[in-house]
């Protein structure tokens, strides 16, 4: 394949349909991005982004600007919810920087995403489109075509489904796949440090450990925000949205007794800004791609947070999807080989996060501890997780 020839073309201008529609213009490919919004925003929340994505946003040159509003955690600690005692310690700060070549970074959501787009455009300002809602697609051996909801046909070569959960790629693809709700809700809020108590927590990511739920703590853009998630068990499951508001007193009750540096978190929250949404589990599926379509990122592999490893799996799906469009001789044989390559690592990383959960829910402290202990988190995730480099993996 001559890369000048070839038009890819990218449903959704989230994180991994920018980060592969960066990755590709960088190795000289024509790229089109469709989104439906009406402007390029991102939710206001916090995302983790271990060494193995790193090194793909660094590869893009946007090592300076990161550094600009990342924080470098130093340790995952995990605590018991109304003593606050250590129970785990994973090290990151310099020693994931070290051991795995690249920094872990707490990431505000929105930033990454606008320095993405900034990228994007400074690579081609015609590349990406808005108010352009994909409805479905139709292939054949010498292209693909895309039709809008507003009846426009985009054609191409290749189209990249990354459009999320609710994905048209992806229904016309796998057809309805099953969802099953977690039994978790999970809350969301942001305080500004000045709100809080000066160094109420040290430059962590904190996950407080109770009795059916757990809440993890985390610092963003350079430091001057608070992140708050909450996962809660909840009998009754309810809309699937990052923008779903919900009263400040039903999150200040689900957390009652817990200890007095999450109660100080919560009160500092905005009252009319606290977001919660249904927590639902997809199982991986065995294929997400035809002769000339696939996905990437939610829409191929849906992720719960439980590993904080959703992001960093988009990211990783477009630097592959980019080396492989660039390796192969033809499109169909690329999209197998991006499938091939990533489908096993996204799978484990689905079951691990939906696994993941109950880890955090022991009551009692000894077993909480015994449990950590035979998970092992540090050498496993060390050994198959963070030392993962997309950029060059062999490709098989």
């Amino acid at each position: 394949m001559k890369k000048q020839d070839l038009k890819v073309i990218v449903v959704g201008a989230g994180i991994g349909g920018l980060t592969a529609a960066a990755q590709l213009l960088k190795r000289g490919f024509f790229v089109r991005v469709f989104e439906q919004a009406s402007a390029l925003a991102e939710v206001g929340a916090g995302i983790q982004s271990s060494s193995n994505a790193v090194k793909v946003l660094y590869d893009l040159g946007l090592k300076d600007e990161l550094d600009v509003f990342a924080v470098r955690p130093q340790a995952f600690e995990y605590r018991r919810y109304d003593t606050a005692e250590l129970m785990h310690r994973i090290p990151l700060g310099k020693e994931h920087e070290q051991a795995f070549g690249a920094p872990y970074f707490h990431l505000h959501r929105a930033d990454l995403h606008q320095l993405l787009a900034k990228t994007v455009h400074g690579m081609d300002a015609d590349c990406i489109t808005l108010n352009a809602k994909a409805q479905s697609y139709e292939e054949s051996d010498h292209g693909v075509k895309l039709r809008m909801v507003d009846g426009r046909i985009i054609q191409g070569d290749v189209l990249i489904g990354a459009d999320g959960i609710k994905s048209a790629i992806r229904t016309q693809i796998l057809g309805q796949t099953p969802v099953s709700y977690t039994g978790d809700i999970a809350w969301r809020g942001i305080v500004p440090v000045e709100k809080l108590p000066k160094d109420i927590m040290q430059t962590v990511s904190t996950v407080w450990c109770g009795p059916k739920k757990h809440a993890v703590m985390y610092y963003l853009r350079a430091g001057a925000l608070m992140n708050f998630v909450g996962l809660v068990e909840h009998d009754q499951p309810e809309e699937e949205s990052w923008t779903q508001k919900r009263p400040w007193e039903e999150l200040k009750h689900d957390y009652e007794g817990w200890h007095p540096m999450i109660q100080t978190v919560i009160d500092a929250i905005d009252k009319d800004a606290c977001y919660r949404y249904a927590l639902n589990n997809r199982p991986p599926v065995i294929n997400w791609s035809t002769q000339r379509a696939t996905l990437l990122g939610d829409s191929a592999h849906p992720t719960l947070p439980y590993m904080a490893s959703g992001a960093a799996m988009a990211i990783e799906d477009a630097a592959v999807i980019a080396r492989c469009l660039e390796h192969c001789s033809n499109v169909p044989d690329a999209l197998q080989l991006f499938q091939r390559n990533r489908i096993e690592r996204t799978s484990k990383i689905v079951v691990g996060s939906t696994e993941s959960r109950g880890l955090y829910r022991i009551e009692d402290v000894g077993a909480m501890k015994r449990a950590f202990a035979d998970q092992d988190l540090t050498k496993s995730r060390a050994q198959w997780l963070y030392s993962y480099d997309p950029l060059n993996v062999a490709l098989v």
